[in-house]
């Protein structure tokens, strides 16, 4: 009795072991998968950003070196483009932290642009910034805890009050983390951070960060895209494509990182199952003697220790997916604050580590399965 009682305990404690194993390896990749959810859908809104227009910046893009607006009249010359925007960019802050995501921003861009603009973002409330308005702000869905944002009311923008007019609908893209304002407010903000040997020598108005050239009807952006850096000297242009293969190396790179996570928790969690099984097998040897004499069939065998590896693998995987969803909130809810959300879980990404984790469990006892069904009900029967 006594020996039965304790194999009892011991087989309880490897499966528990084996659970927590696979929970963590899942864990892991729940983690991992919530920020290449995030990554992707930035990539995505990216992709489907540039999908119909050309950027356009100075050769050497630094914050010091911008562009001047009478540059846009060599652009507009290129043959191929409809009409050119100009913009501006600035960081929201200059102390520059690690991140996995864009860095708050403010942007500005000609006002004329929505005109041929198909990447339209929505308002939960307020309006959108026109080119009349002087210190208002169109603000982000992340920023707007971090901002204490509200319709009505000011936020300080490098050391000045802007009222809030607007605020953008969540995309999960880059413009969660922008602060639109006129063109204007953006040529001063950007004027500003000029050094002022550089300040002395040029005016707010003559200043921009880059430009946005719309293509005719019918125009291929990615040639359009070539032909602006060929035929206009001191710039340098990003098209749908070019942005596409900038991108991928930086995805393909992460995405090695979760195939490699995957691939950790398949081998750790397989043998710990395998391990586990076939010890327990080994200990219920009698047992399946017994059942086999009673007129239990092979598949029967088969089909009841496949369930118990399934069970295993379902466990460990529902534990992994739960503790993966609370460090993703946990750390999303701090971050917020922030405004640099980087996890994003999503409906894919738990199913898909459920499935991942049962298949660990089904793969890793077939081997076990198959030994106790080849268990002679002899030998079974005469072990004591």
């Amino acid at each position: 009795m006594f020996e039965i009682l304790k194999n009892m305990w011991r087989r309880k404690t490897r499966t528990l072991l084996t659970v927590f194993g696979i929970a963590i390896g899942i864990l892991a990749l729940v983690v991992m998968g919530a920020i290449a959810e995030k990554l992707s859908l930035l990539v995505d809104g990216g992709a489907e950003y540039y999908k119909d227009k050309v950027e356009i910046s100075a050769k050497i893009s630094t914050y010091s070196s911008p562009l001047k607006i009478d540059k846009k009249k060599e652009i507009e010359k290129v043959d191929g483009v409809a009409y050119v925007a100009a913009e501006t960019y600035s960081l929201l802050s200059d102390n520059i932290t690690a991140s996995l995501g864009p860095l708050a921003n403010i942007i500005s861009i000609d006002e004329k642009s929505n005109d041929y603009e198909s990447f339209k973002i929505r308002l939960t409330s307020g309006r959108a910034i026109t080119a009349s308005d002087r210190n208002k702000a169109l603000v982000g869905a992340d920023l707007v805890k971090k901002l204490k944002a509200k319709v009505g009311e000011n936020i300080k923008i490098r050391g000045k009050n802007f009222e809030v007019v607007g605020i953008a609908e969540k995309t999960f893209t880059l413009p969660d983390t922008q602060i639109s304002v006129s063109l204007h407010d953006g040529r001063e903000i950007m004027y500003n951070e000029l050094p002022e040997l550089l300040r002395n020598t040029t005016k707010p108005d003559d200043l921009v960060y880059g430009f946005i050239a719309y293509p005719k009807k019918g125009v291929d952006p990615n040639k359009l895209s070539e032909k602006i850096k060929k035929e206009v000297k001191g710039v340098d242009t990003l098209g749908p494509k070019q942005f596409q293969d900038q991108i991928a190396s930086t995805m393909q790179t992460f995405n090695s990182i979760i195939y490699g996570i995957c691939i950790i928790s398949l081998l750790v969690g397989t043998l710990s199952i395998v391990n586990t099984m076939t010890m327990s097998i080994s200990e219920r040897t009698k047992e399946i003697g017994i059942k086999k004499a009673l007129g239990a069939k092979n598949r029967n065998i088969l089909l009841e220790y496949l369930t118990e590896a399934g069970v295993i693998g379902f466990f460990g995987g529902a534990i992994g997916i739960a503790l993966g969803a609370v460090i993703v909130y946990l750390v999303n809810y701090y971050m917020e604050q922030t405004g640099d959300k980087i996890f994003l879980l999503t409906p894919r990404l738990l199913i898909g580590s459920m499935i991942f984790s049962l298949a660990i469990g089904v793969i890793a006892g077939i081997y076990p399965a198959y030994y106790a069904v080849k268990i002679s009900i002899v030998k079974s029967l005469r072990e004591e």
